[in-house]
């Protein structure tokens, strides 16, 4: 991170803008929000830039920049088309200590200016380093669209009425699950009905209550709650937004190791991150370990969010978890995942079902012997069907001959898909008689999922994210034995 996001209090700050033309105008017009005292320093002004002077507004040195402009600044912008003077003012802010923008020249800026989306007293900066600026735009457009008006009212609400909150209610954590309601519900509802008086009403009212029911407030300070979430298959985009506001307001995460660093990145900075993960060959931690730290920090009062690979219901032990957390009387809600199957193959290109090529899919588990003993192999040979392979570069060789002394075509397709949805996915086709010198040839590991069927062919003709895939060598006759 080159630039360190930083907002400046300029409240009556001395702002100088070096240059007079268009560009020191739409400068100064945005950091004239900000209430600054405003310099200009040019010879001469774009006429509404002299309509300000004229009227008062600003102070003008008309003239050529000289050093001691800077005196006393706490921020200077140069928007001048004379590289040598906008280097002269890079100079005299470093020797002064003062932030230079130098506008459309990131070597002489020791600061730029974002793309701000303005619901004060809510603030959105939007940076691409000073490297696409376009693209900065774009981006502020696409928040402006989905950034309520209202939140600055909303904010401002709260700020007025943050000391009685935190008087009702001392206990941090349930603060929190109070300003949940706050923001969430009927008061935000009024206030964007633009009816203060009402909420007003409604706010005081609703701690007046909490204020004598002291017994729920005494147990809602023990006992919190836990969330099971899933995290999808690493892409954050695929995130569900329940599961994005579960994260933001966590006390603790305790995630799976394959939990990409993007998602578990969305969590709130004060949160708690610790790895549960599992292992192919081994617990790292055992399960009954995670159902005592669900426990242990739900009874502390803390919001937990359980935070799985793809979705917590499929392979993913969420019933297990959910009737311990049951058991033992803690609130609990689910937030859904895209699981590794749907999101693997959508991101390689392959259709699991296809009208031409398979009516129907199944989701199967090969992550230890026990469960591929267990397994309907006659009904997974049916060649009109897609099988779709959770953790299944392991077990291969018991997969590879159960399937084919089943009845399986040995040329039936088939494709790996390693790291699906992040931007090192591999995609690998090649054939079932072959699968397991197709993972070895291409070295695939965890985390992979193996489409089987005809369907798995259309990767090479439907992929659209990440490299092309790769194309097997075609294996021995000994292979297929």
């Amino acid at each position: 991170m080159r630039y360190f996001p930083l907002f400046l209090d300029l409240r009556d700050r001395l702002v100088v803008i070096i240059g007079g033309g268009a560009i020191a105008e739409r400068k100064l017009a945005l950091v004239a929000q900000s209430g600054a005292r405003l310099m200009l320093v040019a010879p001469t002004l774009t006429p509404a830039l002299q309509a300000l002077c004229d009227a008062g507004g600003l102070l003008h040195r008309p003239r050529a920049f000289e050093a001691q402009d800077l005196d006393g600044a706490r921020l200077v912008i140069a928007a001048t088309a004379d590289r040598a003077v906008n280097a002269a003012v890079a100079r005299a802010a470093e020797q002064r200590g003062i932030i230079a923008n130098v506008v459309d020249d990131l070597e002489l800026s020791t600061g730029i200016l974002p793309a701000i989306i303005d619901r004060s007293p809510i603030v959105i900066a939007v940076s691409t380093g000073g490297t696409a600026p376009v693209l900065a735009r774009r981006i502020r457009a696409q928040l402006e669209s989905v950034v309520d008006e209202s939140l600055g009212r909303i904010a401002s609400f709260a700020a007025a009425w943050r000391g009685r909150i935190r008087a009702a209610i001392p206990d941090l954590s349930v603060r929190r699950g109070f300003y949940d309601w706050l923001l969430d519900g009927p008061v935000a509802a009024l206030l964007r009905q633009a009816r203060p008086a009402a909420a007003e009403d409604l706010l005081a009212d609703k701690l007046a209550r909490l204020r004598q029911d002291t017994a729920s407030l005494s147990a809602a300070r023990r006992i919190g709650s836990v969330a099971l979430v899933g995290a999808g298959p690493g892409d954050p985009g695929l995130l569900t937004l329940k599961a994005l506001r579960a994260l933001q307001g966590a006390d603790v995460v305790l995630h799976d190791r394959l939990v990409s660093r993007e998602v578990l990145a969305l969590a709130r900075r004060e949160a708690e991150l610790i790895e549960v993960g599992k292992t192919g060959h081994g617990h790292r931690v055992a399960q009954d370990e995670i159902h005592r730290l669900m426990l242990e920090h739900a009874l502390a009062g803390r919001r937990v969010v359980r935070l799985k690979g793809g979705d917590a219901f499929v392979f993913g032990r969420g019933g297990e978890e959910l009737e311990y957390l049951r058991a033992n009387g803690i609130a609990y809600e689910v937030v859904p995942g895209i699981t590794a199957a749907l999101a693997c193959a959508a991101y390689a290109g392959i259709p699991l079902t296809h009208r031409d090529h398979s009516g129907s899919v199944r989701l199967v588990t090969a992550h230890c012997r026990e469960s591929l003993d267990a397994t309907d192999w006659r009904g997974l040979a049916n060649a009109r069907e897609t099988l779709a392979v959770y953790m299944g570069v392991t077990m291969l060789a018991q997969l590879r001959t159960e399937l084919l002394r089943h009845g399986r075509d040995p040329a039936t397709p088939v494709a790996f898909v390693e790291n699906g949805s992040r931007p090192e996915q591999r995609v690998v086709v090649g054939t079932l008689q072959g699968i397991e010198s197709l993972a070895a040839e291409h070295a695939l590991r965890s985390p992979a999922l193996l489409i089987i069927g005809a369907v798995a062919t259309l990767a090479t003709q439907l992929h659209w994210f990440g490299a092309p895939p790769q194309i097997g060598t075609v294996p021995a006759a000994r292979d297929a034995a």
